[in-house]
Order: C-alpha cells, then sequence, then structure tokens
C-alpha cells in the first residue's frame, strides 16, 4: 500500500488484511525515485520473511557479526523460495561508539564491511564530544581507513 501510495498517479483501493483505503492517493510523491529505500530491522526469521519480501534495506540492530552473518543466510534462503536476488537487499548493521576507544568501534565496522555489511548506522551516546561530526570523520571513519591501509589490507 505503501509503495503504491508513494508511486501511483490515480487515486486506488486497497483491501489488505490489516489496513483497507479507498480512493487512495499520496502526495506531493517522494523525491526519490521510485521510492525511499523500505528499511526493516531485525534478527527473527519471521522479520527476515518479510524483509525478503519487501525490503530495500535490511537492517541489524548490533550484536555479534557472526550471528548477523547467519542471519544474513537465512535471509538468503528466504529470498531463494520467492525467487528474488539477495543482493537487491543493502546489509546494514549498527556500531556503537565509545568516545574513548575509537578504535573498538572502527574494528567493529571493519568486521561489518568484511562480512557483507555495506551500511553502517552509528550509535553515539551523549554527551557528545565537541564538533561530533567531525570527530567521526576523523577518528572513525579516516582512521577506519588509515588502519586499513597500514595493516596491507
Amino acid at each position: 500500500m505503501i509503495r503504491r501510495l508513494w508511486t501511483e498517479a490515480e487515486p486506488f483501493d486497497f483491501q489488505g488484511t490489516y489496513h483497507q483505503v479507498t480512493g487512495a492517493f499520496g502526495n506531493p510523491k517522494p523525491v526519490q525515485r521510485p521510492h525511499p529505500p523500505i528499511v526493516i530491522g531485525g534478527r527473527a526469521a519471521s522479520t527476515l520473511r518479510v524483509v525478503a519480501e519487501h525490503a530495500d534495506i535490511w537492517n541489524v540492530p548490533g550484536g555479534d557479526i557472526d550471528d548477523a552473518v547467519s542471519r544474513g543466510a537465512l535471509l538468503d534462503r528466504y529470498c531463494a523460495e520467492i525467487g528474488r536476488d539477495p543482493a537487491a537487499i543493502t546489509r546494514s548493521t549498527t556500531v556503537s561508539v565509545d568516545y574513548d576507544q575509537p578504535g573498538a568501534a572502527r574494528d567493529s565496522i571493519g568486521g561489518a564491511l568484511e562480512a557483507g555489511f555495506r551500511h553502517i548506522v552509528l550509535i553515539l551516546p551523549p554527551p557528545y564530544p565537541a564538533d561530533v561530526a567531525r570527530w567521526v570523520a576523523d577518528e572513525l571513519i579516516t582512521g577506519y581507513w588509515q588502519q586499513t591501509s597500514d595493516s596491507g589490507h
């Protein structure tokens, strides 16, 4: 229903299990084409079935990267069952940041990237350091690439 609101020019009727609309239309249309990405987060098998069918981005809310990889394999299986290319779903995860130990966050970012996660959400706890965006750029992003190039990867 949401995709139709975002993309269809003419009003439409929809009769779903939980939602019913008559003469529905959505204006203004989103700037992103064909529509904003649909992000669904979670680890449960039932959630991964919904991700396989509807999501553009799947987010694993932090935790163990090995578990996230095994959940990703399950998502791949669900995609295969419905004939969807699993590569069409961007893998996303969250990384918690400790301002006193940026190396731990850099290591987590590296592990996630190596595991195929291409969208990283940083969890930044308050109180924020001065110029927190610059800190993230310098300590995490630039620091990660420097660490990677120094180690020969």
